[in-house]
């Protein structure tokens, strides 16, 4: 007997060690898990924490951070597994449960969700952000009693307020309960008798539960009291909508368009509603136009209503005349208004204006100095008036503000034109880098693609890069004379001369016009095949051509009359 006594006691004795092993253990793969964690190691973790799973089935902190893990693989099922067997394991833990309930959420499974926060509530009751998200679901699923009982407790933590009574409201008022909805409102007006918004909204549910005629008067009576509440006479030109009296909507609508009390938002939106009846009637913008006017006569329109007007005129196809004096007004009340630069810079380029454009950029650059399109639409004013200086100037302030998010066509030409100028100037290796930038952009910028060539050309370098950049200018616009010019040159450098008179033959074909340079160079490709006397012609006609536009420095002139005279080519 005494035996097997004995035999028990070394038997519990050697399963609690084991257990107690068995923790300690678990306790350091766990401690190792977290360590990994801290270093990166999520590899290593993963496994670990995937281990203390198997030494202790009981414990739920490896199965939480096994959860995080299965979100970040994407493993909805896995994670929801884990999340669950912590939360079983644990269940007063706020935490698990406010995990628990979020991934239900995630995955739209909103009655687990509700159970998981309502356990949650029980535990913390301090959580106002937990009975706004039961609102939430109970709205969701339709359970409006669940939703209003939750409302209340968040008036017993906040108190009664507009927000919580107009949402108890309309609850009470989907689940057909009319008294109750309006019983709410009343109450709330009750509480602030002195307030006519609250008298509004306490008529609002009178309204939407039935008792139209009885809001109405109460409407009314707050417009004796404040004629210009904005609230009732929202509510009166709804009421005036509703019943097709368009004659109180239009005399309401105008009240509060004019009403000094009234939003910019509010007034767009209206105006918004206004063209869109006017567009159905058959879009007369007379009355539309109107409204405008007077409302932009007042000293509270601001700069995005006059913009609307100047949209709706242009949508309209008013002329630019009658449009510039809104933008203008714009630019009045907000100098910073980009939109409404753009379009005045956009009438000034239409009108060939450049002395307005560079001074709308000029402005706009004290503005919004870190919008790029000024800088450019000045910088290409100041090169049309061929004032290069100023132009490069433009450009290189304007490169300090091209980021990732700049139109990439826009950079592109950016950097063209500056090696454009660059290239006048006379300083050809920043012209060059400047391409090269303008490529980057947008590498098939067709203009730059020709310019870039020729130049290269010009100075007998690179010819292949040359020929390469050309021959796409050709392909995109086979019968534009510039580039096939430009093309029939670079072959005539690299002294592929049957090949540049085929291009060249196709340049005059393309262009009834000739310049003096492009004839030069005719005659220079067909003195190379051998046609010396239709050389000659080109020559002749060159020279002519110089000499009428004078499109040709003198010194050009002279090789050319050398070349006629010695009927030969000469290099330069």
């Amino acid at each position: 007997m005494m035996r097997r006594l004995f035999f028990i006691l070394f038997l519990t004795t050697g399963l609690a060690c084991f257990a107690q092993d068995s923790q300690r253990r678990y306790d350091a793969f766990y401690l190792d898990a977290i360590c990994q964690q801290e270093k990166g190691n999520n590899d290593a973790a993963f496994d670990l924490l995937s281990h203390c799973v198997e030494l202790d089935s009981t414990r739920s902190e490896a199965y939480y951070s096994l959860f995080r893990y299965y979100l970040v693989l994407k493993d909805k099922d896995k994670a929801l597994s884990y999340a669950k067997r912590a939360a079983e394991l644990e269940p007063e833990n706020a935490t698990y449960l406010e995990m628990l309930a979020n991934l239900y959420i995630n995955q739209h499974n909103y009655d687990d969700a509700a159970v998981m926060l309502e356990k949650l509530y029980d535990k913390r009751r301090d959580r106002e952000d937990i009975l706004s998200v039961l609102v939430q679901i109970y709205e969701q699923q339709g359970e409006y009693d669940k939703a209003i009982e939750k409302l209340t407790q968040l008036e017993l933590l906040e108190g009664k307020s507009e927000r919580l009574s107009y949402a108890k409201s309309q609850f009470y008022t989907q689940k057909g309960d009319h008294k109750s909805a309006i019983s709410e409102m009343k109450q709330l007006a009750d509480q602030y008798p002195n307030d006519l918004n609250y008298q509004c909204f306490y008529a609002n549910a009178l309204y939407q539960n039935g008792q139209q005629k009885k809001a109405i008067a109460l409407y009314q009576d707050v417009l004796r009291q404040e004629a210009d509440n904005q609230n009732a006479l929202m509510a009166m030109l709804n009421h005036y909508q509703e019943s097709r009296d368009s004659l109180h909507a239009n005399e309401t609508l105008e009240q509060i368009l004019l009403n000094k009390k009234t939003t910019q938002e509010d007034r767009v939106a209206l105006m918004r509603q206004v063209i869109a009846e006017s567009e159905q009637q058959g879009g007369d913008s007379t009355r539309v136009l109107q409204l405008f006017h007077r409302i932009l006569s007042m000293p509270e329109s601001g700069a995005d209503m006059a913009l609307f007007c100047a949209t709706y005129m242009n949508l309209k196809k008013m002329p630019n005349d009658s449009i510039r004096p809104i933008l203008e007004h714009v630019l009045e009340v907000a100098p910073d208004h980009t939109a409404a630069r753009l379009q005045l810079v956009s009438y000034a380029w239409q009108e060939e204006d450049r002395d307005r454009v560079i001074a709308l950029c000029q402005e706009a650059r004290q503005y919004t100095p870190d919008e790029m399109a000024f800088y450019y639409y000045q910088g290409i004013a100041y090169y049309q008036k061929e004032q290069l200086d100023n132009a490069l100037n433009a450009f290189q302030n304007g490169i300090s503000v091209i980021n990732e998010e700049s139109d990439p066509a826009i950079v592109s030409d950016f950097f063209a034109v500056m090696g454009d100028i660059l290239h006048q100037k006379g300083r050809e290796q920043e012209a060059f880098a400047a391409y090269d930038s303008c490529l980057q952009w947008k590498d098939d910028n067709i203009g730059c693609l020709n310019n870039y060539a020729y130049y290269l050309s010009e100075r007998g370098i690179e010819l292949n890069k040359a020929e390469q950049m050309s021959y796409r200018t050709i392909k995109a616009e086979p019968k534009n004379a510039t580039f096939l010019d430009t093309y029939a040159w670079i072959l005539f450098m690299q002294r592929r001369y049957n090949e540049a008179k085929i291009y060249i033959d196709q340049t005059l074909q393309c262009d009834s016009d000739s310049s003096a340079v492009l004839l030069e160079h005719a005659g220079d490709i067909y003195y190379h095949v051998g046609d010396t006397e239709k050389a000659l012609t080109f020559w002749q006609q060159a020279l002519a051509r110089a000499s009428e536009r004078s499109e040709i420095k003198d010194d050009r002139k002279q090789i050319l009359i050398r070349k006629i005279k010695l009927k030969k080519y000469i290099k330069e």
